[in-house]
């Protein structure tokens, strides 16, 4: 199949694409396929039937068996055209239970889905072109689920592909074309220690025989309306892993136990301040907070910029600031004061407000996303330690970002209703409302641009559309003006569908990213970064709408967006800056942490802001 194409579609979306077609299969040597292919009305069905072909036994491996679906998700061709002829693509390999579900990237149905309706799979890979560099997400490759076949013996894949109107339609349908379908949920699938696990299984069938383990025990469970409901208290920090057997149908869900949110900020704050702060007074480096590696165990600065000594790594910073503000702690205060010391002898011009990409006011790259970060530090160094000099600096370097052409960039994390808010407190009158002036040319230069983004780092991303929505919600907070309300619902429309609700501690609502790893990473690995702390920057857009409408629903799949970038963080404190999640990544093996803790602290400072 070399294109798949929904006769209604006004724009000929082909919604497969790649480097190597679709259906091609790779298998061990001895084991033969034979593939067929029909369709019924607008349901394509595809099998794919595996034979030992050889007189002795094969056992196959996850990736010995690849089938590949290279749906039509890349961001080359530029935002505008994404929005139209491109698909974010949400897979779940759950054995029995697999399905993709494909939204096109500006909404707008039809959209596709696929569904396992015979055999099992158990992962994905990716094939990447590198040559595209973050702009293409590759080639999807299924893994069908280990076998061992005695000789003569088979075993299929069968699924089928269909046409879908969103989310809620794409699990109707899925329910309808399976006819042996378990959906699970759970309450919550990033926990914190005492909280209850709450999962619901739900299956499409009558059954009669109900197997749950966790880690190899069995799980106590009730039956109520025809769903089993899982109900137990979460003690342990830990992952737990809960294998569903109901009636020979297979499945499973992941859930991420953690400790108590404070105890988890106090572990992971001590950790930077003990084992990511430079010290050498010889060194201009001294106090800045850099790069741990987890593996080798020591501290790591490189020129190179996403490893350097200022930018994104300004969120260890943030989150102590904002740590200490409801925790007395000598030791993490001592850490800050020297911290705050080394950025102003070497990446923020205090008279000015401009920031330097690199210690030793370093601008060889100049970079406006590092602006409102540090303005958020000073902010929370002013809620800190109640210095309005801390805020006039904050408010510099806000002024000096748009003078630079800021209101034409996207930056993450721009802190309009806190920075206005406390030059209000603090009496800076004319400063809020001059920076009000600038985040009301900055919305409404988003609010006429519409979804023709402008290329940043990536063409197009998550990150792009998070600031875009967080931009105007936060400009209504401070105006008012329902016009950058109604701009934002437009940008709220096509985030969404960066986020995917496959059950699972690292997929669900997890805003898609696939670059992170290797920018900021030491594996250099491209690849589905499940999650990236940037993916809350989703959960920060549902949390500003849910306060503005009164909505309970947006304030829970915020929390859920919060919650899902915790899994970066370990008990001890701890952390890596990327999940890379599918099986491998042209050919190398993935599924891993990266051994670098860089920064992946905003996803915290979130959480307990």
């Amino acid at each position: 199949m070399k294109e798949l194409i929904n006769a209604n579609d006004k724009y000929k979306m082909n919604w497969i694409e790649g480097n190597t077609e679709w259906g091609t299969v790779k298998c061990p040597k001895g084991i033969s396929v034979k593939k067929t292919s029909s369709k019924s009305g607008d349901i394509i069905t595809e099998r794919y039937t595996f034979t030992n072909t050889t007189d002795k036994d094969i056992f196959t491996s996850l990736k010995d068996i690849s089938i590949y679906t290279p749906f039509n998700d890349d961001y080359t061709c530029g935002a505008k055209a994404c929005m139209t002829t491109k698909c974010h693509t949400h897979i779940w390999c759950g054995e029995n239970i697999s399905y993709v579900m494909c939204l096109r990237m500006g909404g707008e149905a039809p959209h596709l889905g696929l569904v396992l309706t015979d055999g099992s799979l158990s992962g994905y890979s990716v094939e990447r072109d590198f040559e595209k560099i973050s702009n293409d997400r590759g080639d999807f490759i299924l893994h069908p689920s280990p076998v061992a076949l005695v000789p003569n013996e088979s075993f299929t894949i069968e699924w089928k592909l269909f046409w879908h109107n969103g989310k809620n339609d794409f699990y109707s349908k899925v329910n309808k074309l399976c006819n042996r379908f378990i959906n699970v949920s759970a309450e919550n699938f990033v926990l914190f220690s005492g909280e209850n696990i709450n999962i619901t299984v739900s299956p499409n069938f009558d059954f009669s025989e109900v197997q749950i383990k966790e880690n190899n025990k069995s799980v106590d469970y009730k039956i109520e309306n025809n769903e089993i409901v899982i109900s137990t208290k979460a003690d342990t920090p830990r992952k737990y892993s809960y294998s569903i057997n109901i009636d020979d149908v297979v499945t499973h869900c992941n859930i991420l136990v953690l400790p108590c949110l404070d105890e988890l900020a106090k572990n992971r704050c001590h950790f930077i301040a003990e084992n990511q702060q430079y010290n050498n007074p010889k060194s201009k480096l001294d106090g800045a907070y850099l790069i741990y590696d987890n593996e080798e165990k020591h501290i790591y600065y490189n020129r190179e910029y996403d490893f350097n000594g200022g930018r994104e790594r300004v969120g260890m910073g943030v989150l102590i600031a904002k740590y200490l503000q409801n925790h007395d702690d000598e030791v993490l205060l001592n850490s800050l004061k020297k911290y705050i010391k080394y950025l102003q002898n070497n990446l923020v011009c205090i008279e000015t407000g401009e920031m330097f990409n690199d210690y030793n006011y370093d601008n060889s790259f100049t970079r406006l996303y590092n602006y409102p970060w540090f303005s958020l530090f000073y902010i929370e160094l002013y809620k800190l330690f109640g210095d309005k000099n801390m805020l006039e600096i904050a408010y510099k370097i806000m002024l000096f970002f748009y003078n630079q052409g800021g209101e034409h960039f996207y930056a993450i994390e721009v802190p309009i209703v806190k920075l206005v808010e406390c030059l209000r407190e603090s009496g800076m009158t004319d400063m809020a409302d001059n920076m009000i002036a600038w985040f009301k040319k900055h919305s409404d230069y988003i609010a006429e641009t519409a979804l023709d983004y402008p290329a940043h780092e990536v063409n197009y991303e998550q990150s792009i559309v998070a600031p875009a929505t967080n931009i105007l919600l936060q400009t209504y907070i401070v105006t008012n003006e329902n016009k950058y309300l109604d701009a934002a619902k437009i940008q709220l429309d096509v985030l969404e569908l960066f986020n995917g609700l496959q059950p699972d501690c690292h997929l669900y609502e997890t805003a898609i990213r696939h670059w992170d790893g290797y920018w900021f990473g030491k594996c250099r690995l491209y690849g589905d970064t499940f999650p990236h702390y940037w993916s809350a920057l989703t959960g920060n857009a549902y949390s500003d709408y849910g306060d503005i409408i009164g909505s309970n629903e947006y304030k829970k799949r915020a929390d859920y967006s919060h919650r899902s970038v915790l899994s970066l963080l370990n008990s001890d404190g701890t952390a890596t800056c990327a999940y890379v999640y599918p099986t491998s990544i042209n050919g190398i093996s993935a599924n891993y942490a990266d051994p670098y803790a860089n920064d992946q602290d905003w996803g915290l400072y979130f959480n307990i802001k």
